[in-house]
């Protein structure tokens, strides 16, 4: 929708439809309309997360892009790891409504300041046909051998990232036998780590194109996932042999993730909220798939979750270089 009536009406329709997904949860009586109320929510909110990054795309070309996405990255991660905190510092003064109330006066102040603030960024529109007219754009994304893999690059790094943070506080007590109240201390390593990838992309932004950067963020998260498994290996179980290697790997997907989101986009810049939308879909679902997968394979080791991420950062990297040969080739 985005690419036909604009990036500034689809984005003010997303704040209301949060709006109104939050005042659903906080008039909710029953646990399914207090789970409706969270999937109307985080409906409208997915809007923002994608037609930001379209917006970044019809501002700035690909190099240029690519920095300060890295920045919204950034944002993105930091913010969501305050969220927990906030949210329970409210519930515990004044009650669980309070959440949705705070989200709902949030999305109403976004909705003024975008509305009087934001200028419309989509040059050109797209003919926009309904949905299947959509689902042949998607079509059209996919058969691009370089947008599959600039998405499934994002998608894979996306997996190495929710992997970790979904198995690492049962691994700090099962598995390195440390009480939980430690587990942040050592955490905080990772949210830095990313950050340090990104602030890394907008210096190194000025020297090396888009694929450079991916290539070497890349090798260094496989790196410093082959670190965190010889230390295991070697039978060192001091979390610090854990979360720094890791912190190592998230460094470079912090590198990778940005820059391959910003290519993924400009492959299609008359697609830009679509391309935006599917790769943000493909991250997501593959991200859900795999916090599910480690609690499957746990096997009271860490071992099952760093092979897991070594698998997904190879794939990334791989796939990366596949599609980059295929488009050299069909060029």
């Amino acid at each position: 929708m985005s690419d036909k009536y604009g990036r500034k009406p689809v984005m003010l329709l997303g704040l209301c439809i949060t709006f109104l997904g939050s005042i659903a949860c906080l008039f909710a009586d029953t646990i399914e309309w207090l789970i409706l109320g969270r999937f109307v929510q985080a409906f409208g909110g997915a809007v923002g997360m994608v037609l930001a990054r379209a917006i970044v795309r019809d501002i700035y070309e690909a190099e240029d892009a690519a920095r300060v996405i890295a920045t919204l990255v950034m944002v993105m991660v930091v913010i969501p790891m305050l969220s927990p905190a906030l949210g329970g510092e409210l519930m515990a003064r004044f009650g669980w409504y309070s959440v949705f109330t705070v989200i709902a006066c949030f999305s109403t102040i976004l909705f003024a300041v975008l509305l009087f603030t934001l200028p419309e960024t989509l040059k050109e529109s797209a003919p926009f046909e309904g949905v299947g007219a959509m689902l042949s754009t998607f079509a059209l994304l996919l058969k691009s051998p370089a947008f599959r893999s600039y998405a499934l690059c994002v998608s894979f790094v996306s997996v190495v990232f929710f992997s970790f943070i979904s198995a690492a506080p049962e691994i700090m007590v099962s598995v390195l036998h440390r009480p939980p109240t430690e587990y942040g201390y050592y955490f905080v390593m990772i949210p830095l780590g990313f950050m340090g990838g990104n602030y890394a992309t907008r210096i190194l932004g000025k020297r090396l194109n888009i694929n450079e950067m991916i290539s070497y963020g890349g090798s260094i998260a496989i790196f410093g996932i082959v670190i965190a498994i010889a230390l295991q290996l070697a039978g060192l179980t001091h979390p610090i042999t854990l979360f720094a290697p890791i912190a190592l790997a998230v460094f470079g997907n912090g590198i990778t993730l940005p820059n391959a989101q910003a290519a993924a986009i400009n492959e299609f810049p008359q697609f830009a909220g679509s391309a935006s939308g599917l790769t943000g879909f493909l991250q997501m679902a593959l991200s859900a798939i795999a916090a599910q997968t480690v609690a499957l394979i746990f096997n009271g080791t860490v071992f099952p979750l760093l092979l897991m991420m070594l698998t997904a950062s190879a794939l990334s990297l791989g796939l990366f270089h596949i599609g980059m040969s295929a488009k050299s080739q069909t060029a």
